[in-house]
């Protein structure tokens, strides 16, 4: 899971700097800012959290700092939509079998064979998605992420100089 995968590394590092013996306090804690029920509950217990322990342990602050955007991503989504969203194992399932297939057979995995991989990949992906509702809610929600991720492409990929607007050419008559 790509949550678990990004909490583990920030608790993994403060398992490493923390040697006051509060492992199990900072883990608890970063872990609540994790599984917050809201983006805007998890920043305020990440701040708490930053204040708490940044003095003591700078390296496990940044860490976590590091960590936090995408250890949050999945609280935009509906509750219900939590735990499917933030998972990522079948895409690292697949990609592990990818390396072994071509570890064992370097050059008989072509084009075809990993179409199918990923094919199937999607097949199991839709299985899990099936017994989720999505309520009317539900839909509001997604559509009005949609338009954040939407308007925040746009603002990411708009040029960095506004073009100046050249005045109308004349021609010179001599």
């Amino acid at each position: 899971m790509a949550f678990e995968r990004h909490s583990r590394s920030a608790l993994c590092h403060s398992a490493i700097s923390c040697t006051t013996g509060r492992r199990p306090e900072i883990a608890l804690r970063a872990r609540g800012c994790y599984e917050a029920a809201s983006p805007a509950l998890a920043t305020v217990l990440r701040d708490d959290f930053v204040q708490t322990y940044e003095r003591e342990l700078p390296a496990v602050v940044q860490c976590f700092r590091d960590d936090f955007d995408a250890c949050i991503a999945h609280l935009r989504f509906p509750l219900r939509h939590r735990r499917v969203v933030r998972t990522t194992n079948l895409l690292e399932r697949l990609f592990l079998e990818e390396r072994r297939r071509t570890k064992i057979i370097p050059h008989a995995f072509g084009e075809r064979p990993v179409l199918k991989l990923m094919y199937a990949a999607i097949i199991r992906a839709a299985e899990r998605w099936r017994g989720i509702t999505v309520g009317e809610f539900e839909q509001r929600q997604l559509t009005a992420i949609r338009d954040e991720l939407n308007r925040a492409h746009v603002v990411r990929t708009a040029p960095v100089v506004a073009r100046a607007t050249a005045p109308g050419v004349r021609k010179v008559r001599t």
